[in-house]
């Protein structure tokens, strides 16, 4: 049986196949599902989102959406004829399934995660539990005083590595008064009990559920699995949440320096971006790989690292979501180098907005794209990830098939005109930890 398991293990991380096809439906109950026929292996993957991430969070309780889904783990409280189980039952509960399953929340996003084996008495199981935890978590007030403090001094040890206070810097000076910039903290953690995670809970109704499902499931079982891990939330009206405001363009550039005693001063240039479902994502995707997304053969690694030797590693990348996420620019460097490095950097984002790639780059990053393409699918798990960016960000069903052409498709002048439409070089923010009196200390 060992050697079954770790067989089994070892084909679950292998090739999944390519392109297979994105089906698609919304049950009687509201609940919307997308799901890919994945019979080579008898496992399924789920994962269910809800609009109920940061973006949702209280002014002043930043955080909130996370602890919440971190709490879900923490015990479910009794129901019906099945007992209350607390959080070491549950966490056994799942070790003697077998199946791995979690909450998370991110900016956007609270999410439920799901895998396991497809045995029909397995399976059956295993959807119990997990719609126990999703529906009726028991949110204990000892239990979250404890993590409450564990949390508080997780943040304490955070903000004694620079980096940290860079990322603190940068997103509050790019999102500014947006939830994107609503930050966890001690203070916002004091704010938070157990009676906003639940009315925070409230917000996942199974009406605005949208369930991706990859596995060696039909679409009749995915239909029914789907019905079972949210029966036990509360119907609700599904009222339409209230609408959050778009992150504001930047007016004027912005530096923000903390002196810090590290070897290194860190380095985060950028400003909101674009939202996902910008019809420039591609030309953008391919644009910024050239830029500084393609590692050694980026044009910012180039001019800063190759020529130059400001730092050993420098990047951009853009972050889209609901709303304009963050370009960003960030590097390391030694305190005395970095004005020069900050400079070589603006240079090359100006030049690159202004000019473009050169035909030679553009053919360079569109060979990389499409040839990797095969690595962004190869195991179900990548695929769950994939569809479920086509479920939450309402991509064509065929988005997978025509991704590569998507890609070949973008040309020199679209890369020019698409980062002309979202950068303005000019008013970036510029945020610099380290390299200030306590870096000479």
């Amino acid at each position: 049986m060992f050697l079954a398991s770790v067989l089994l293990l070892l084909f679950a991380a292998g090739p999944a196949s390519a392109a297979l096809p994105v089906q698609h439906w919304t049950r009687p109950d509201g609940v919307r599902v997308w799901l890919i026929e994945s019979p080579v292996l008898p496992m399924v993957d789920v994962q269910v989102d809800f609009d109920a991430g940061g973006r949702r969070d209280p002014p002043g309780q930043g955080g909130l959406a996370y602890v919440t889904a971190h709490l879900t783990g923490k015990g479910v409280r009794a129901s019906g004829d099945r007992r209350a189980l607390d959080e070491n039952e549950l966490s056994e509960a799942w070790a003697d399934l077998g199946a791995s399953f979690g909450a998370s929340a991110g900016s956007d996003r609270f999410s439920f995660t799901l895998r396991s084996l497809t045995d029909a008495d397995l399976l059956s199981r295993v959807v119990t539990l997990a719609a126990r935890q999703i529906g009726e978590p028991a949110f204990p007030a000892d239990v979250w005083q404890r993590e409450r403090e564990r949390l508080a001094a997780s943040l304490r040890e955070s903000r004694t590595r620079p980096g940290t206070l860079a990322e603190e810097a940068f997103g509050q000076a790019v999102y500014r008064d947006h939830p994107y910039a609503n930050d966890m903290t001690e203070a916002s953690l004091a704010r938070i009990d157990v009676a906003d995670m639940r009315r925070h809970h409230a917000i996942l109704q199974p009406c605005r559920a949208r369930v991706s499902i990859v596995g060696a499931v039909s679409r009749a079982q995915a239909d029914a699995l789907a019905a079972s891990l949210l029966a036990r939330l509360p119907a609700g009206t599904c009222a339409p949440l209230p609408p959050v405001a778009e992150v504001q363009a930047l007016a004027a550039p912005a530096e923000r320096r903390l002196p810090f005693a590290s070897a290194q001063a860190h380095v985060l240039m950028g400003q909101p971006g674009y939202k996902r479902d910008d019809p420039d994502y591609f030309a953008l995707l391919v644009g910024n790989y050239i830029l500084g997304g393609g590692g050694f053969v980026s044009r910012l690694t180039t001019e800063v690292r190759e020529k130059r030797g400001l730092s050993y590693s420098v990047y951009s990348y853009f972050s889209p979501g609901l709303h304009a996420g963050a370009f960003t620019v960030g590097l390391q460097t030694r305190p005395e180098q970095a004005e020069q490095a900050i400079a070589v950097a603006r240079d090359v984002v100006k030049r690159f907005v202004a000019e473009g790639p050169t035909a030679e780059e553009l053919q360079a990053a569109k060979d990389f794209l499409i040839g990797g393409y095969a690595l962004r699918i190869d195991s179900n798990r990548k695929l769950l990830d994939n569809l479920a960016q086509i479920a939450w960000y309402g991509l064509p069903l065929d988005y997978l098939q025509t991704w590569p052409g998507e890609v070949q498709k973008v040309t020199l002048a679209d890369i020019r005109a698409a980062f002309a439409r979202k950068l303005q070089p000019d008013r970036m923010v510029t945020v610099v930890v380290g390299g200030g009196p306590a870096a000479a200390r």
